[in-house]
């Protein structure tokens, strides 16, 4: 195995509270030194990082990959290479894929296609239920093996209570997470945020009670279960302040955010562009207002990309019938960098929200001691950035194989120069 060694750059760790300039020794795939180096080190190459901070390699808990099924909107070939290009070294998969992930065969041979690339680590979510169908449970144990860390319904809502409530009691009885996108499945069939502007446009609403209901049914549930549950892309004010009172009573809930729903307002979806075409929808300033906080004070775990690709035929249609998604991999960063700037929450809460935080709700990680962290002896997963770096965003110059996002045209900040994984260099 190569030896690397980093220079000149400024190591943020938010996990360890580490920030200072240091150099950083890798061997064998490993950290094996930061600042002081391990007696003899004799790298077979040398990184100069200087004006960068070298920090943990990103998390991203929310990228739709397009395998298998849906190869003409993305290839785990493109959507990997836009993941290192964005410097995220572990992601996590969503299982509504054509077939759906919901048998230990598929899962295992997704693994190794990505294994195989050598790029970023995948860890797959497997189907709550087969097909998605929501009716009957999938065999999580065996899914489990295959190496699926939580199980989901993507955003396929569960209309049966009984089997989530049965659902939620399995995943407990075994210690599994289950992921859950809060949304009702009748009040949620809107494409817009209610509102005035969806009724200045015409366009059918989804109400904030959509979210807020199902977030309170699977709380209660929680409570009679015992299940741990990680809430996926909440979107509302009431909704943040409805998993604050549930943090506050000790369950064990989690959630996550999109870059989309902190960034943006219903009011971006302009006159009808479908890139502003999302799920959960854009909602009032009040509600990104709200999800700063929330992220800022830690009642919001992580921040992900929501990453979904969409091909062309599908974007270029009425705002109505255009497919929900955007590609989301490369902005992770700046836009999360962007946002600890201009909240106050600071550069080390910026990089925590998708390194270390989204790394402590992957059940998997254990057996990858170091993943969102710097830490002599873990793994050697980073990205070099420089957080400087100004550039715009253009969608023709993105790696990702869908095009569309909301943010094109865009000035960011902040830009991987190098991403690491287990000591290769894989981008940079």
């Amino acid at each position: 195995m190569s030896r690397t060694l980093i220079t000149n750059g400024r190591v943020i760790d938010p996990a360890s509270g580490i920030d200072k300039k240091a150099d950083i020794a890798i061997a064998d795939g490993k950290i094996a030194g930061i600042g002081n180096l391990p007696s003899g080190f004799k790298p077979d190459r040398t990184i100069d990082a200087a004006d960068c901070v070298v920090g943990p390699g990103l998390v991203d808990l929310a990228a739709r990959l397009r395998e298998p099924g849906y190869e003409h909107e993305g290839m785990l070939e493109s959507e990997m290479a836009a993941a290192i290009a964005g410097g995220v070294t572990s992601l996590v998969c969503p299982p509504d894929t054509d077939p759906v992930l919901d048998e230990p065969g598929l899962v295992e041979m997704l693994k190794f296609r990505a294994e195989k690339l050598q790029r970023a680590r995948l860890f797959p979510l497997g189907a709550l239920t087969r097909n998605l169908a929501g009716g009957v449970l999938t065999e999580m144990a065996e899914l489990t093996e295959a190496g699926c860390i939580g199980f989901s319904q993507a955003d396929v809502p569960l209309a049966d209570t009984q089997v989530l409530q049965r659902a939620l009691l399995y995943a407990s009885t075994f210690g599994y997470t289950v992921w859950l996108r809060p949304q009702d499945r009748d009040l949620g069939k809107g494409v817009a945020a209610s509102g005035p502007l969806a009724t200045r446009l015409g366009l059918s609403g989804v109400p904030v009670s959509a979210e807020t209901i199902a977030i309170f049914t699977i709380v209660e549930l929680m409570k009679s279960t015992g299940a741990r549950v990680h809430l996926c892309r909440i979107s509302s004010a009431r909704g943040v302040a409805l998993v604050r009172e549930a943090k506050a009573l000790g369950l064990p809930l989690t959630c996550d955010v999109s870059i989309n729903s902190l960034h943006l307002a219903d009011t971006d979806i302009g006159y009808f562009d479908s890139r502003a075409r999302l799920n959960p929808p854009l909602r009032q300033q009040g509600d990104r207002d709200a999800l700063s906080a929330g992220l800022a004070d830690g009642t919001i775990d992580a921040l992900v990309s929501d990453h979904t690709p969409v091909e062309a035929d599908a974007k270029t249609l009425p705002f109505a019938e255009a497919e929900p998604g955007a590609t989301g991999l490369e902005l992770l960063l700046p836009l999360a960098l962007q946002w600890g700037e201009r909240s106050g929450a600071g550069l080390a809460r910026a990089i925590e929200v998708i390194t270390s935080a989204p790394a402590r709700l992957l059940s998997a990680a254990d057996a990858q001691t170091g993943i969102g962290r710097i830490t002599e002896g873990g793994v050697a997963d980073l990205c070099i950035f420089e957080p400087t770096l100004e550039w715009q965003v253009e969608p023709g110059a993105l790696k990702s194989q869908g095009k569309h996002t909301p943010f094109a045209g865009y000035p960011v900040q902040g830009r991987a120069r190098h991403t690491l994984v287990a000591g290769r260099v894989v981008h940079g």
